[in-house]
């Protein structure tokens, strides 16, 4: 995570939390206020974690596939359709 997309996720945060305390202010200490002011901690806890975590590579991603540009054997294709409308079910010889 980039520093500016770290200052992106904690402008969010802040935002978010004007937002749920205005929430509080119509609702009071409703249940479903306090899950979201909870919620709101747990976003902010996790943010802090990934602040200070090292970014996952991509690991099993091969590094090159070669694919050769000789022709392919054509008796694979043999039982094969063409593609198109209806395919083509005759001899291909």
């Amino acid at each position: 995570m980039t520093t500016t997309e770290f200052a992106t996720l904690q402008r969010s945060i802040e935002q978010l939390r004007q937002s749920v305390a205005h929430v509080r202010d119509a609702f009071g200490d409703a249940p479903v206020v306090r899950r979201l002011v909870n919620d709101l901690e747990r976003l902010e806890i996790d943010a802090g974690e990934l602040a200070s975590a090292v970014p996952a590579r991509h690991p099993n991603l091969p590094e090159h596939v070669a694919v050769p540009d000789t022709p392919l054997d054509e008796s694979m294709w043999s039982d094969a359709d063409d593609e198109g409308v209806g395919g083509y079910h005759g001899d291909r010889t």
